[in-house]
């Protein structure tokens, strides 16, 4: 077993002057784009960032509830850290995301040796709380007292960072979140319990955010939230002379965000996750139309093909309800791709219903399919009403054969681009072969060619030699 010695605030800042963090982060691109924002203001506070959890003087975990297993994995990390914790008192050990907001102070029964918890929309003062926690350890006091662990949880909060305090850290790929949150109730779901309700950003918030990221080098901003577009629709109606949006009601919507980003100049790229179809609307899609920096590209997750599953797992909408959805999208957007998440094994899921996801899948035809076995999460209707009694072996068969499905799928959807030339943003190298390029296509493909590092952060036209379930591959298209 091989020991590592952490060196000690005090050593740290003999030898660079600057304190050290490292972010470890679980899940989401909401969480990746949460980490950022903390990391950002702790840079702007005088930290500097390490990539060896060693160096490191705060060491936070954003952590996920989605599944079980990646509570679990945040656990076995924590537990790797007890005996660094001993070796370096002054070490801060810091969670917060869904799984802090989740389980709060029962962190600290698995995991003495972790200082802070800090929620879903309290992580935003994780800096504050490191000052807090050190003010706590310098006083006699309190350090006598063992009363040094902060919990900060709650989904009352708005969640607010001053960005042009802060040190940028994102790259050419930005995400943004213009909105957290659910007011919807599926069944499996436990997201409204670690995430709250919905909060929209206010339009001039999302761009100005928007500008600064672009000023500071980013190409392409991915607006996130847990149904994105349902953006808005929590915020009052304007009145007498305000501004009026779109959406219902007059109210502002993610189609009047995405009118608002596109002129932003040197933003090449805007893409979307995650969707909800009953927040699908003929605004939306006209905007995506509109809008030439849109990814034809959008995430819509169905999760089963079957009306009963769906009502069991109150989706709120039909199979039939979805096609409508699906069908003005692609009327209005003729070259628009669709991903899906599903899950198979859900209580009560028999294997006509399964059936019945397998022709839905072919039938719709998504490019990106996200396949989960179920998994009963805590405090939800699922877990706590409907059985969970169908075999492990059963989920994982029905898992392998949508999986074996949407890669039929997907190898037919992109052989259609095959001898066409497609809009490619340029995003790196490839690791293997410094002579190719990697970039995604309008249409959210990934999409390999031969061509000079030069072209990276531009969108040039690709003519398409071959295609996959995973991806396509060209050449850079004659005269550009």
């Amino acid at each position: 077993m091989t020991t590592t010695r952490f060196q000690s605030a005090t050593e740290t800042a003999e030898g660079s002057g600057q304190p050290k963090l490292h972010i470890v982060t679980f899940g989401c691109q909401m969480n990746k784009y949460d980490s950022l924002l903390v990391e950002g203001k702790f840079k702007g506070q005088g930290y500097a960032t390490t990539d060896e959890m060693s160096e490191a003087d705060v060491i936070l975990f954003n952590t996920c509830s989605v599944r079980d297993h990646a509570e679990e994995r945040t656990f076995s990390w924590l537990g790797e850290l007890k005996h660094a914790k001993e070796s370096k008192p002054d070490l801060v050990i810091g969670v917060m995301g869904c799984m802090a907001q989740r389980v709060g102070e029962e962190i600290f029964a698995r995991a003495g040796h972790v200082d802070i918890v800090a929620g879903t929309r309290k992580f935003q003062h994780m800096t504050e709380l490191v000052d807090q926690l050190r003010e706590r350890r310098a006083d006699p006091d309190t350090w006598r007292n063992r009363d040094l662990r902060l919990t900060a949880t709650g989904v009352e909060d708005d969640v607010e960072f001053e960005r042009g305090a802060m040190n940028y850290t994102g790259g050419q790929h930005a995400y943004l979140a213009v909105m957290r949150g659910c007011d919807l109730n599926c069944t499996y779901c436990i997201v409204p319990t670690t995430r709250g309700r919905v909060q929209s950003k206010p339009m001039e918030e999302i761009v100005s955010e928007a500008q600064w990221m672009v000023s500071q080098g980013a190409k392409v901003i991915t607006l996130l939230g847990q149904t994105v577009n349902s953006y808005g629709e929590e915020l009052p109606k304007p009145e007498g002379d305000a501004p009026r949006g779109s959406g219902r009601q007059g109210r502002p919507s993610l189609g009047d965000v995405l009118r608002r980003l596109q002129p932003i100049e040197g933003l090449e790229r805007i893409r979307m996750i995650t969707m909800h179809p009953a927040y699908l609307t003929k605004d939306l899609a006209e905007a995506v139309r509109d809008c030439g920096k849109v990814d034809r590209f959008l995430p819509i997750p169905a999760q089963s093909g079957s009306d009963d599953v769906l009502r069991a797992m109150k989706r709120g909408y039909t199979t039939d309800l979805y096609r409508k959805r699906v069908a003005m999208l692609r009327e209005i957007v003729p070259d628009v791709e669709l991903g899906s998440d599903w899950i198979v094994g859900f209580p009560g899921e028999t294997d006509e219903d399964f059936e019945a996801t397998l022709a839905f899948a072919e039938e719709v035809g998504f490019f990106v399919n996200y396949v989960f076995k179920y998994d009963p999460r805590p405090t939800t209707h699922a877990a706590e009403e409907l059985p969970d009694a169908i075999p492990t072996v059963v989920k994982k068969e029905r898992n392998q054969r949508l999986l074996k499905k949407a890669e039929e799928i997907a190898t037919l959807r992109l052989g259609r681009y095959v001898g066409q030339s497609v809009k490619v943003f340029v995003e790196d190298v490839s690791e293997k072969n410094a002579d190719i390029l990697h970039g995604r296509s309008i249409h959210g493909v990934p999409v390999s060619f031969a061509g000079s590092p030069d072209l990276i952060g531009t969108t040039i036209p690709v003519a398409i030699q071959q295609a996959s379930a995973y991806g396509m591959h060209g050449v850079v298209a004659v005269g550009s």
